[in-house]
Parts: C-alpha cells; structure tokens; sequence
C-alpha cells in the first residue's frame, strides 16, 4: 500500500509553495492555526504541526505583538510569483513526491524518470528541467522524506529525552520509508538541510559534556547509524519476500529441517540451548528498542566518566 504523507505535511508543503512562489513574501502573514484548520478541516493541532514543520525549516517566524510572518532564511530561494523558477519548483516538487510515492511502494529500483514521468502524466525528458536525473532525484527524495521529521519548538533540557526523540522519529521514517536506508553509507554523509537539521539537534544535545569535537560527532554518527543498521533490514526483507513470495515466518518453516538438524549437530552447543528455551522471536521493533537503550546508556556512562 502506498505511504501518503500525512495532512500536515500537505499543508506544509502548499504553503511552502505559495512562500517559493512569492505569494507569501518576506514579512507576509502566515495564515494562522485556526484558519488553517477551517481551509483544509483539520484539528488545530495538525495545524500547528504544519506550521512547525516551516518554522523548523527557518521558512517563517513568530514575532512578539504579531502573528506568524515569513522570514526569509539566509540561502533560502524566494522567487515571483510571475517568474519561471516558481512553475520548475512546484514541478520539481511534483516529481519529487512521485519518486517517493513509487519507491515507497515498490523500492528504491523502481524508480526511473520514465516511471515518475508516467505518474505525473508527462513525458521523461521533460522531467530533466527540473532535476538533472535519477541520482539527483533520489538526494531530492532524501531530503524531502528527512524533512518529514518535526522537531519541537521547545527541546527537553536533559540530553537523553532529546537524542531519544531523534531516534525514535529516524525509525520511525525508515519504517514509513524502508528505501531510506539503502540510500546513504556512514563512510560517504550526505549534505542535505533536511539530514544536517536532525544532525544539529543530536550535537546541540550532546554538546555541553565535555566531549572533545572528535567524539560528539562519533557520538552522533554512531546514534544515527545505529537506528539505519537495523533499518536496512526493513527494505531487504520486502525485497526478499517480492522474490520468494514468502514472509521471513513461512521461509523459516520451509527450512526447519534443516535449521534443526545444524542445531542437533552437538557443534553449537550453546546456540542450540538458546534455541530449545523456544521463546524467542525475531521483530525489528524489539532490535531497535534494545540498540537504542544500550546506545543511551554508553552515552550516560561516558558523561558521568566525564564529570568524574
């Protein structure tokens, strides 16, 4: 079943594009919460969310005595409404939201500017106006599915409940989006705002330690490759039943007389008591919550070495 973007982030991304466009400049108001939630009938809380989601990209701003205005960022690409760049960025868009609805349903080699052209009702070649190719597509993707992610307003104190929220919100988008896992090593980072906007809020959390530089970004890098090495397994095991037509359940059933002849072999024997307990049951949520609890608690032994 194809994942959609849930409705504060369609309302996200359409007043992002009337900021892009120039029919919301600099100093405009933002509509606010209540009349979002009366345009789009959506509770007041998905409003405010929609609204953090822009303010966390630095799109707008509130300002004492005055609601909610658009702020321009430095960097950041406000255009005419009357200019080209506005249609190429609400079609880059488009092609960007197409990408990921195909791979979030069919995976990562699915997608093809010829596919996202066919989705969007337009021809291929006609999509390199406004991105240079799939590889420039599929960072697109990335960036947009990593902007996903709201941050609050107002971040917990304590380091533990911040660097917790992050990683839970990672799993929680590599579940809504197994792909997202294939398409980035540790040993090659990627550059996107959206990436470096969740990396700033896990240094901001561990900053303040006394960790030298060298070991908060290991620190980080560790945290956030911890929650993608189990996620990688989320993509592979979709990508294994597409092939077998099996669950992981019913392909380990097909080869349990196998699997039990290994056991009884008496060459593990450890490994063949643990198995015969029989209360185990492999789920990835389980691996995530346990790799997360470790990670927190290395990280709180090395802060309480720190003040020692």
């Amino acid at each position: 079943m194809t994942s959609r973007p849930v409705p504060s982030q369609k309302i996200a991304s359409a007043l992002r594009h009337r900021i892009e466009a120039g029919e919301l400049g600099p100093g405009a108001q933002v509509p606010s919460t209540r009349e979002i939630a009366r345009e789009w009938g959506v509770a007041i809380a998905t409003a405010t969310k929609a609204l953090g989601v822009l303010r966390a990209e630095g799109l707008i701003q509130s300002r004492p005595r005055t609601r909610t205005v658009v702020t321009l960022r430095p960097g950041a690409n406000v255009r005419s409404s009357q200019t080209k760049p506005s249609r190429d960025a609400a079609m880059r868009d488009r092609i960007v939201q197409a990408g990921i609805a195909i791979a979030d349903l069919e995976g990562l080699d699915a997608v093809s500017m010829r596919r996202v052209a066919a989705r969007i009702g337009g021809a291929p070649m006609s999509l390199y106006r406004s991105v240079n190719g799939k590889e420039d597509l599929v960072l697109l993707m990335v960036d947009a599915v990593f902007g996903e992610v709201v941050l609050p307003s107002s971040p917990a104190a304590a380091w533990r409940p911040r660097l917790e929220y992050v990683a839970r919100a990672l799993w929680s988008l590599y579940k809504a989006h197994p792909w997202l896992a294939q398409t980035h090593a540790l040993t090659r980072p990627l550059l996107l705002p959206n990436l470096l906007r969740l990396a700033e809020w896990a240094l901001s959390a561990l900053d303040g330690h006394g960790f030298k530089a060298a070991v908060m970004l290991d620190l980080h890098i560790l945290l956030f490759g911890s929650v993608q090495s189990v996620a990688v397994h989320l993509e592979q095991e979709r990508e294994a039943q597409a092939v077998t037509g099996k669950t992981a359940d019913e392909w380990m059933v097909e080869r349990f007389p196998a699997f039990k002849q290994l056991v009884s072999s008496g060459r593990y024997p450890t490994f063949a008591r643990l198995v015969a307990a029989g209360d185990y049951d492999l789920r990835l949520d389980s691996l995530f919550e346990l790799n997360l609890k470790l990670m927190l608690e290395g990280i709180a032994d090395l802060i309480r070495r720190q003040v020692r």
